[in-house]
């Protein structure tokens, strides 16, 4: 984007205080391996997939209880709340009118909570800020991906990294794919060598429209910037980070996989508004070209189409043959013949939601302390790579991405204050901003 937009989000957490824990309460990050104590569970965000990755954490474990929700609008607190409450009773869905949080402040309540453990599933822009204070307040988190939606909170969560190593907490990601029993044999496959060395990637999101606002969509009168982008954050790229890191971050992440995430060389493409005419500012279409060491090119086809081609695949091509997934996972020969079909192993979980949070917790009982965040942050940082390249139209290198601080957001923006919208960008007209 347009060195232009330079603000500071880093002020959002400096007034971040270490939570107190509730006496008499052990933390499981240092319990017994092979505790039985209750692991108290927060929410931030209670949306669609909150919910789910509420759903899971109940599941992993039955001592897993749901203790505190926040979120920004307390109306999407409720319909969750009754839903989880009648999967799960009264016994394990626990959260009193006291533990749930609302307002863009909500996130620090929680965190100030006594809860063990938070469930991060909150839109991108916020993530880096959210973590930091969790992770000081002395909190175990999952967080959804991506990790940030800009280099400076990229670099935001490198620092976070560290702390969460000082004290000794885990962050668990949620790249889904990588917990897939399928694509984790798939994927061992290629990497083993098995199939010969690796020559490249493909991979493709080309699907429907997700929420986008309709062309003749208007801010409700007397509603803040700030709410009605929130409202609608997957429009605004300082909230989404725009479709390939929100969305296709999962076949950017599958990609790195593929390469044994080592850092890419450089990214070049384009991208651009093929069909959106509302009033965002994300794209809605991306054609990345990756390049990374051993002369090795990587693509990656985003796109976000009403009435058009659909595909969700990912196929690594090697010298004798290609993996082919994340569905139906199998091997083709180098002639294209299927010679290898993934068949699930009876008594092993499938669903890779599911196996995340299993590791998780199962993790954290057995006090092994498993910290992603950094992993987390390059592999988003990937992202950022190829949608720059794209809204620049330049071949944009790691090392050059890594030199810079964008920061999209505002220093804690109220929720009726103004905010205004920047045109969507343009190659060969926006450059990279720089540190």
């Amino acid at each position: 984007m347009s060195e232009t937009i330079n603000s500071n989000r880093r002020n959002f957490v400096k007034a971040a205080t270490a939570a107190t824990a509730v006496a008499g309460f052990p933390h499981i990050g240092r319990a017994e391996i092979g505790s039985s104590n209750t692991i108290k569970v927060g929410l931030i965000g209670c949306g669609g997939r909150g919910t789910g990755a509420a759903t899971q954490a109940l599941k992993s474990d039955d001592k897993v209880k749901l203790w505190a929700m926040a979120d920004a609008f307390p109306e999407k607190i409720e319909g969750p709340l009754k839903t989880l409450g009648a999967a799960f009773g009264k016994e394990r869905v626990e959260v009193d009118k006291s533990r749930q949080f609302t307002g863009l402040d909500a996130f620090e309540k929680l965190a100030n909570s006594d809860v063990d453990v938070v469930l991060m599933a909150t839109p991108p822009g916020y993530r880096p800020a959210m973590l930091r204070k969790c992770i000081e307040a002395g909190k175990h988190v999952f967080a959804e991906k991506p990790m940030a939606i800009d280099m400076a909170g990229i670099h935001h969560l490198m620092e976070t990294a560290k702390i969460a190593e000082e004290k000794k907490l885990a962050i668990q990601h949620g790249y889904c794919w990588r917990y897939s029993p399928s694509n984790r044999v798939g994927f061992g496959k290629a990497l083993s060598g098995e199939l010969g060395r690796i020559t490249s990637f493909v991979g493709t999101y080309l699907g429907g429209t997700v929420r986008a606002l309709a062309p003749d969509a208007k801010q409700p009168e007397g509603m803040g910037d700030v709410e009605w982008q929130l409202r609608n954050w997957i429009n605004f790229e300082w909230l989404s980070g725009g479709p390939l890191l929100e969305q296709c971050i999962h076949a950017v992440d599958k990609m790195a996989w593929a390469m044994g995430d080592v850092a890419p060389i450089a990214a070049f493409g384009n991208g651009g508004r093929g069909q959106r005419r509302d009033a965002g500012n994300v794209y809605d279409n991306y054609s990345i070209t990756y390049e990374y060491p051993g002369n090795v090119f990587c693509q990656i086809q985003q796109r976000q189409y009403s009435n058009s081609f659909n595909e969700n695949v990912s196929r690594i091509i090697c010298e004798g043959g290609t993996v082919v997934g994340p569905w139906k996972v199998s091997t083709k020969d180098a002639k294209g013949k299927t010679n290898w079909k993934y068949r699930a192993e009876k008594g092993v979980e499938q669903n890779m939601y599911q196996t995340c949070h299993n590791e998780f917790f199962a993790n954290l009982r057995a006090g092994k302390i498993v910290n992603s965040c950094e992993f987390m942050a390059n592999s988003t940082a990937v992202g950022i790579l190829g949608r720059e390249a794209a809204h620049t139209g330049q071949r944009i290198t790691w090392d050059d991405l890594w030199a810079t601080s964008e920061d999209q957001a505002p220093d804690n923006p109220p929720m009726n204050g103004k905010m205004p919208i920047p045109a969507p960008p343009v190659p060969g007209t926006d450059s990279l901003a720089k540190a």
